[in-house]
Formats: structure tokens, C-alpha cells, sequence
């Protein structure tokens, strides 16, 4: 079977992770956390950067930083990973989920605009797939309405606005580094900002809502959380971070040979790159058009007979049985039943992918 994703590995993981193992205990227990933060805080270009246990942790603690609370309202595209509106619930806010953009599946910025009320606390603009959502429209808006804008970058490492890693707009941004993501640390997340008070309340939160000022290390001033990434998660971490280019060169150039193995096909779109953006294309999407007849079940199970596992797009997440269907997100509910995810890692060779180009070349046929 050919997977969809894996992470790649090499002997300097391996290294720094023993070495962690093996030293980082007592005083030394938060070395390669710190060193970490450094190295991420400097890729995505913000003034600070806090590594966490997931991106759903990051997630939830920039959101309470910013003083989410119930009956405040964050609107969110509707075709997204349900991690990315989770928090917005555990915190008793509602999330308002809008559709997408036909092109780049990430939020519209007019449907953004339209479901803007008085209770509006922010804007959650993910990137999907790697795609880079409209973030010169979103941060203008969100600066007049005087709402906040959050980039959840979860899977746009390597994504570039502006010339710029995407996760530097906006009152703070979230990444994930989950086994399948491009940097990987097994499981984890971070938070990166360049708002010093919001980060110093983030900091509180993580650590048990205990604050330097606090009279007694045990005395917290507040109930907090604890969304902490290990030292030997940042170990890995450490070596993701300095061979990030070529793992992030490698994923654009898996991309790239699909773009073009499928460029004379007319019943595809594949993930977009506009002008002014980089894509880090975490993962390779075909959308087939309405008129090619072709679902999205339909191409998963002849790509899984031929021993290749594709992934099935994202639900639109209304049509969860936790929430309100908003069917009239045309777009949303129209794309996720004709689209599927393709294999994508650095270590994917050259007959495995001519495999997988000759299955979708088949589905077109």
C-alpha cells in the first residue's frame, strides 16, 4: 500500500531525541523546548512562538488568551478539520461557519464579511491544505470591524504570503506538527504571535494559570491548562526545524510532478498557488469536475484496489450531527463529495507516484 503520508525521519531525529532521553532531566528538562521555540519563532518571522501538545491546544489557548467567552461568535470556513472549531466550543462560544472560495477552498472573505454581528469576536482563517486563504481582504476587514484574525496555519508549513511564512497576520496563529504534517514531532502544536500581552496571558494559561507576580509556586491566580510539548518532542523537533527547506522542497516537488503528469486533463483542479503566495502543499487535492461523473467514493475505491491510500476531503462541518446544516454553503457542500487527497511525503519515489498518476489518469479516461 502506497501511504497517503508519513513523516521522514533521519539520523539526526534519532540523535537529538537519544540525547534528550538519556539528559534532558532536572535543570535541563526544557533545553530543547527552548531551542525549539528560537528556531520556530525565527521561521515564521513573529516576535514570539510557544510549542504545545497539539495544534488543538495552541488552538485553545490563543482563543482564551483572547478572552474568548459564551455567546461570543467566531466564524469559520465551513469545510475544515473539525480540530480547528473545537476549541471555539469547549470555550461556550458559537462558531458560524461561512462558505469557501471555489478556487483556493479556503473561507470567502464576503461570506466572512456578511455573518459579522455585534457579537463577532473573531475571524479563524485556515489555511487548507496548504492553500493560502485571501489574507489581504480578511485582514483589512477584521482591522475595520475591529475583530481579531487568526491563522490556523495547522497544515501550511512551507505556505508563503507576501513573501512571508503564513502564521505572522493577525492576532495570532497556530501550526500542527502531527505525524502527518511536513515538520513533524510525533504529536504537537505551536503558538506564534507578535502581540506581547496576549503571549504573556498564554503563558499564564499553559502553565496552571501560575504567573511569576503569584506569591507561592503552588498558589495559581487562575484555573489554567497544561498544553506543554515535551523535551523530547522538541528534540525531534530541533532536526525538523533544520532540514525544514529541503522537507518542504520535497513536498512542493511531489506536487509539482502531479501538476503536471495531469496538466492536459480537463476534469480536474488541483491545489492553487496565486500570485503573491507560495504553497508548502501538504497535501495534493483533486477536485473532479461535476460533469466528469466522478465521486469521490468512487475514485477512493479503485485508488485502494490498486493499493494506493488516498484520503476523502474534508466534510463540510455543518453536516456534523453536532451542528446546524447550512446547506446553502453551495460551494462546501458541493466539492467534498468529488474530491480526494493524494499521496504526499519526501520519501514518496518516483514509481510509487507514476502509480498513482496513472490510477487518477485512468478515473479520467
Amino acid at each position: 500500500m502506497i501511504r497517503y503520508t508519513q513523516p521522514s525521519i533521519s539520523d539526526l531525529e534519532v540523535e537529538y531525541a537519544t540525547d534528550a532521553v538519556r539528559n534532558g532531566w532536572g535543570q535541563h528538562c526544557y533545553n530543547y523546548i527552548h531551542k525549539f521555540e528560537g528556531l520556530f519563532r525565527d521561521f515564521v518571522g513573529t516576535k514570539h512562538a510557544m510549542a504545545t501538545s497539539s495544534c488543538t491546544g495552541a488552538l485553545h489557548l490563543g482563543l482564551a488568551a483572547l478572552g474568548l467567552k459564551a455567546d461570543d461568535e467566531v466564524i469559520i470556513a465551513d469545510i475544515n478539520w473539525i480540530a480547528s472549531v473545537a476549541p471555539v466550543v469547549h470555550l461556550g462560544a458559537k462558531p458560524i461557519f461561512v462558505d469557501v472560495l471555489p478556487d483556493t477552498w479556503c473561507i470567502d472573505p464576503a461570506a466572512a464579511a456578511a455573518a459579522i454581528t455585534p457579537r463577532t469576536k473573531a475571524i479563524i482563517a485556515v489555511h487548507l491544505y496548504g492553500n493560502v486563504c485571501d489574507l489581504k481582504r480578511l485582514s483589512a476587514l477584521c482591522t475595520q470591524r475591529g475583530i481579531a484574525l487568526i491563522e490556523d496555519c495547522a497544515e501550511a508549513i512551507g505556505s508563503c504570503w507576501d513573501g512571508n511564512q503564513v502564521g505572522s497576520i493577525g492576532a495570532f496563529s497556530v501550526f500542527s506538527f502531527h505525524g502527518t504534517k511536513t515538520l513533524t514531532t510525533g504529536e504537537g502544536g505551536a503558538l506564534a504571535t507578535n502581540d506581547e500581552d496576549l503571549f504573556s496571558r498564554a503563558q499564564i494559561l499553559n502553565n496552571h494559570g501560575r504567573s511569576s507576580t503569584d506569591p507561592h509556586p503552588f498558589s495559581p491566580g487562575q484555573v489554567g491548562y497544561k498544553f506543554k510539548m515535551s523535551n523530547v518532542q522538541a528534540a525531534i523537533g530541533c532536526a525538523q526545524m533544520e532540514r525544514a527547506n529541503d522537507l518542504i522542497a520535497a513536498k512542493r516537488k511531489v506536487f509539482l510532478t502531479y501538476q503536471a503528469a495531469f496538466s492536459d486533463l480537463k476534469h480536474i483542479q488541483l491545489n492553487p498557488e496565486p500570485e503573491g503566495t507560495v504553497n508548502g502543499y501538504w497535501m495534493p487535492t483533486v477536485v473532479f469536475s461535476k460533469s466528469s461523473g466522478i465521486t469521490a467514493e468512487k475514485a477512493l475505491d479503485i485508488l485502494n484496489n490498486s493499493q494506493i491510500d488516498a484520503r476523502p476531503f474534508f466534510l463540510p462541518l455543518s453536516s456534523l450531527p453536532m451542528f446546524e446544516r447550512r446547506e446553502y454553503n453551495n460551494v462546501s457542500y458541493g466539492i467534498y463529495c468529488r474530491a480526494v487527497n493524494l499521496p504526499s511525503y519526501p520519501e514518496l519515489t518516483d514509481v510509487e507516484q507514476r502509480k498513482v498518476i496513472n490510477a487518477v489518469r485512468s478515473l479520467c479516461k
